[in-house]
């Protein structure tokens, strides 16, 4: 790839924003794409602002789990800038197939952030509507997201939603992990046989829970695409501004009718793999730090100093609006009533079933028969 990256993978990245806070204007690949963003200062300042409030409010799930108000959360410390860039990316229309730990690009899609603390709280299994927000539930079956990604991005190509810059594109979120499922294969082999309006985005955060990636593939993941009859990139994943041009590349690419691209994420999974996880069991101290100078807030702080467009006044600002939808969120997590036994019956069918009735009148009695007995 054509371009000048910083500490770079073997292979190279699409980078826009240098770890120090340097802008590159573009980035032209072997394919020649070029890629670069045209953002007005305060769409940059917009999105220093989505970075902030995104890791803050991760922060407080890993709290509120700490404190025995979450069963689990999988944090997503260090992953902000690919969430971020490739949610702000999506167009309206377009379909997002999330794993556990997208809490930023559900954030992009405008969903109010509670609703997966409801899942973790163990009170619902996932409050938002995704035909409304095209943001579909959280999947905690590693790989088995892209299958369904795959199914309805299927569905839109044979419903003639493609074809134009108005048509619609689908993503599906994945880990490193998650490339060595069965199902994810299976998705890539009939994405590509079918043409499918799909872009799978990898966050190869380095380590699929305690295995590290070179114990997973002895090759860049981008570069699997290819055997599968579809495009494959590499984009630094710390780096917002070249997710978000990478992403919408290829979602406009989907769009078009062009076929699925495979998109590599580089980033890393600065804290644990979720809430039950101890990552010092397996990785080093010095490979975390080493991590901490390409953080994806401090390189877009760094640029916006560089670039005079922001000031103390306005990182103070964000810090304590982060802090205040943090604390509001604690707040209404700490709220939510525990649901009652007999809520498992509801929401299964749409139009009900007689057959779940029965079932839930057959539980009422078995629970009312305790308090006959008291």
């Amino acid at each position: 790839m054509d371009q000048d990256v910083t500490d770079a993978p073997a292979g190279g990245y699409v980078q826009l924003l240098t770890p120090d806070g340097t802008r590159v204007d573009s980035v032209t690949t072997a394919d020649g794409t070029t890629y670069s963003v045209s953002f007005t200062d305060q769409e940059y300042r917009d999105l220093y602002r989505d970075l902030v409030t995104v890791r803050r409010l991760d922060a407080e799930g890993l709290a509120l789990q700490r404190q025995g108000e979450l069963g689990l959360w999988a944090s997503l410390l260090g992953q902000e800038a690919a969430q971020v860039g490739s949610g702000r990316a999506l167009r309206e229309q377009d379909m997002a197939f999330p794993t556990y730990r997208e809490h930023g690009v559900l954030y992009c899609r405008g969903i109010d952030p509670i609703m997966p603390f409801g899942l973790f709280r163990g009170v619902d299994q996932g409050g938002w509507d995704p035909d409304e927000h095209k943001f579909h539930l959280y999947t905690l079956v590693i790989g088995s997201q892209t299958l369904h990604a795959t199914g309805y991005a299927m569905g839109v190509s044979m419903d003639g939603r493609t074809g134009g810059p108005d048509g619609e594109a689908v993503i599906a979120y994945l880990g490193d992990g998650a490339t060595s499922q069965g199902e994810v294969n299976e998705s890539f082999v009939w994405s590509g046989v079918f043409n499918t309006p799909i872009v799978f985005f990898c966050q190869n955060n380095q380590y699929a829970i305690s295995l590290p990636l070179e114990r997973q593939a002895r090759a860049p993941l981008f570069q699997r695409a290819g055997g599968y009859g579809f495009p494959g990139i590499r984009v630094d994943g710390n780096d917002v501004l070249a997710s978000y041009a990478v992403t919408r590349a290829a979602l406009d690419h989907a769009r078009q009718g062009q076929g699925p691209t495979l998109i590599e994420a580089y980033t890393y999974r600065m804290g644990a793999h979720t809430s039950s996880d101890d990552p010092s069991r397996y990785r080093i101290a010095s490979e975390v730090e080493s991590w901490k100078v390409k953080d994806p807030i401090s390189r877009v702080k760094a640029f916006l100093l560089k670039e005079k467009v922001a000031d103390d006044a306005f990182f103070g600002e964000v810090d304590e609006d982060a802090r205040k939808v943090a604390l509001d969120l604690r707040e209404r997590v700490l709220a939510m009533p525990d649901p009652q036994p007999v809520e498992m019956f509801e929401h299964v069918y749409p139009e009900g079933s007689a057959e779940l009735d029965a079932q839930r009148r057959a539980f009422t009695g078995y629970q009312a028969s305790f308090e006959r007995t008291v």
